[in-house]
Order: C-alpha cells, then structure tokens, then sequence
C-alpha cells in the first residue's frame, strides 16, 4: 500500500502490550522521575575523563576496550572486515546557517562533493548510510514545512522524499514530521523519530516526540518508544543507530523545561521489537547528537554538550559498552573545543568526528578509536561541516 496514510499510534496489541510494559518500566525503574539511580546509569565517578594518550598519572577508574583484531565479539555481532569507503556529513551554504545541503568525501580529504541541492531557507540533515553503500537517508526541513525523510543515491541521483506519513488534518498528525533516518544492518527497515500534536502557548514545543522504525518505502510503519505518551512537553526523541546485529537501537532523548529532570539529555536503548527500554548514560553527562556502533558491536561512542546550546564548547567524544558500563573519554576534557556527532569507519579502527575552536568554524577529523593519531579530513575558513557517516561507497 503506498500514497499517504494515517499513523495508528496504540491501536494494535501489540502497541498496547509495548505502552504496558512502558508503563511497568517507568514504575519499576523510575526511568523519567529524576530520583533515585536510573536504570543502566553508573555513578559519575566510575566515568573516565581522560582519552588514553592522558598523563599515566591520570589513571582511569573504569578502562576502556578498544577492538583488536584478536578481541572476541559479542554474540550475533557483525564481524567481518568492511572497506572504508566515503563519509557524508551536512555543509552549510551561508553564514546564517540557515541553507545547508549533503556532502560526501574520502578519510584523506580527497573529492569533496556536494551531494543535494536543497532550496535556500531548507537544511537537508542526519545522513545514514544505507548497508550496500548506495543510499544515503536523509532529512529536509524549512521554515514552512515540517521535516520530512527523503533518500538520495551516492552519485546524488534519485532524490525521493518517503512520505508523508501522514494525511493532513487526520488525528494525531497535528504538526507532524519525521527525521533523523538510520537504516538497519539489512537495509529493510529505516528506523525515525516522529513528532506531533498540538504545541503549547509559546508554540515553541511539539507534544509528542517518540521513536518508530518502518520500511524503506514508507509502508509498515511502527512506533517503537512511549516515552513522551501522556506526557506533553517532557522531551525529544531523536537520532536512532541500529546495533550491527539489527536487534537494538540506541537513541538521544532530550528532556524540556517541564520534564524531569528538565532540560537534560541521555541516551536510551530499546530492542527493535520496541522492547527492553533503558537509559544507558547518565543524565548528569548531557549526551546528545546521533551515538554509532562500532562494527563488532562492542562500543557505541558520542557526545556529550554542557548545558546550554549544542554548539557551546565543553563537551567531548565518549564510548561506553552496550551494558551501560566503561564510560569513557576519548577527547581530552574539560576543554575550549565544540565536538559534534562521531562515527565509526567500516572496519572499526577510525573514527570520524566534527570539532571546532571556540567561535570558530567546524571541520571533519579523524581519530584512531582508541582517541590517538587526530587528523583533519576538511579544511575550511567559511564553512561548518558536521554530521559524518562513514560508509562503503566509493568515489563515483
């Protein structure tokens, strides 16, 4: 069935089952309330704050483990060695920062592309790589529409928008919009965030903002997290990232000035049956932006922002084990930089990551994963580059 429709949000026994077991969770653990310990957080004290190349004298209250090639895999992960191929990122197009568009280009700097060409007034965001290396998911937004997801092929051909999900005016499509796309390992399902609902006095809020996974052509559609069900105006769900074995996402949730605790952040992780809800970093460590899975599935690195806007400098690029344990730093803190979203190379030995000086202009790096051997990729006086996802494409 193709053409617009109408999101069911709870109509079926199995999302009825997902709000039960959202609600046991939320009673159980206290997921949301702010008191107590958090399910899967570990006390900020346990958290590395040095990357590996700090002083010895600095040593770590919890190590780190950095894939080798003799290290054993979790089990069902995704093993084999996988070619290093572009990464995208997002370019702004003018000084505003209101026009920004897709970009790919190799880990040397080598044969920087500009990949779509949005109208001015719309940024084109969140690029995922699909898994064969010939699609990138991405969305668009402006200041007349709400987001929506579109794909495009690694030559720039074949822009499609997917959707609408929704048929204007229907119930729970009030202010609706879809973002932050991130294919499955086996390229059949692209998981999203979603908002809508009505938005509160100052208009600055959507209701509604939760989790939902659906085929790549927009059919099958399912919501996957209740976390702001009946509560409007507690937060954000965004920028899911598929495990390599596709049996868990691992996504930010940012709270709003009513939720608890208010104005926060921390990223959660959910089974890709909507499952298993837990919140895998601690609220006190701000992580935010899009968090990525190394490919064998042992590490998940991100970024952390201090309170305020994510461009404030302060934050830093972590990794922490998918049980929640080994927080630690890979950039050294606390620090003048602003670090953007981070993500592994294909074979795991790099890391690709956005970084700027204060008040100054963003650029693409590259790290080894354990933190060492930082190099640019980009070299740029007038343009903010951010946002890598390193895929298997080649140049065309």
């Amino acid at each position: 069935m193709t053409g617009k429709r109408q999101l069911p949000l709870t109509t079926t026994a199995r999302a009825r089952a997902r709000a039960r077991a959202g609600a046991g969770l939320l009673l159980a653990g206290a997921l949301l309330t702010g008191c107590g310990a958090e399910p899967g957080e570990i006390p900020l004290s346990e958290i590395r704050s040095e990357p590996p190349s700090a002083s010895p004298t600095s040593e770590p209250a919890v190590a780190v483990s950095v894939p080798t090639s003799d290290a054993v895999a979790p089990a069902g992960a995704v093993t084999a060695t996988r070619h290093n191929g572009l990464i995208a990122g997002r370019i702004f197009l003018d000084s505003a920062h209101t026009t920004s568009a897709l970009f790919t280009v190799a880990s040397d700097g080598s044969g920087d592309h500009q990949l779509t060409q949005p109208p001015a007034q719309t940024r084109d965001d969140h690029p995922d790589w699909s898994p064969d290396g010939t699609t990138l998911a991405f969305d668009r937004t402006d200041g007349e529409s709400p987001g929506r997801i579109w794909t495009i092929g690694a030559d720039g051909a074949n822009a499609h928008q997917i959707g609408p999900l929704c048929e204007a005016g229907a119930p729970d499509c009030t202010n609706e919009a879809e973002v932050t796309p991130a294919f499955s390992p086996d390229g059949t399902q692209i998981a999203f965030s979603r908002t809508w609902g009505a938005t509160d006095s100052t208009a600055d809020q959507i209701q509604y903002s939760d989790l939902y996974a659906m085929s790549p052509d927009g059919t099958n559609v399912q919501r996957l997290t209740f976390l702001t069900n009946d509560k409007p105006y507690s937060g954000s769900v965004t920028n899911p990232a598929w495990s390599p074995d596709g049996k868990q996402i691992v996504f930010s949730y940012q709270t709003s000035a009513t939720g608890q605790p208010a104005n926060s952040r921390a990223l959660y992780l959910v089974n890709a049956d909507g499952t298993g809800l837990r919140q895998l970093t601690p609220w006190e460590l701000r992580a935010g932006d899009r968090a990525n899975w190394s490919p064998d599935g042992s590490q998940i690195v991100f970024t952390t922002y201090p309170a305020g806007s994510d461009g404030s400098p302060g934050g830093g690029i972590y990794t922490v084990h998918p049980d929640g344990t080994a927080i630690g730093a890979l950039t050294p803190g606390p620090s003048d930089v602003f670090y953007g979203a981070a993500a592994y190379s294909p074979d795991g030995t790099s890391i690709a990551f956005t970084q700027a000086p204060a008040n100054g202009n963003a650029e693409l790096f590259t790290m080894k994963s354990d933190g060492s051997n930082v190099a640019p990729i980009t070299s740029t006086t007038d343009r903010w580059e951010s946002r890598p996802a390193w895929g298997t494409a080649v140049a065309p």
